[in-house]
């Protein structure tokens, strides 16, 4: 996947630099990059995914304070 962006006429290089970091953050470019950066199995991923779960769950049930 590749993402580009071309400067617009008149447009800043700052404010192209800004509108590539969100179109890179909005793909998930990065997400999928980190999530891949070390090998886990299936039982691994299954345990993470459970944990993350378990901790959402309690965020919810604790509520705002």
């Amino acid at each position: 996947m590749s993402l580009e962006v071309t400067i617009r006429e008149g447009e800043s290089q700052d404010s192209l630099l800004r509108r590539f970091q969100k179109r890179v953050q909005t793909s998930g470019v990065l997400r999928e990059a980190k999530a891949h950066r070390y090998f886990l199995s299936k039982g691994e991923t299954a345990r993470l995914k459970a944990k993350k779960s378990a901790r959402r769950r309690l965020r919810r049930e604790r509520g705002p304070r």
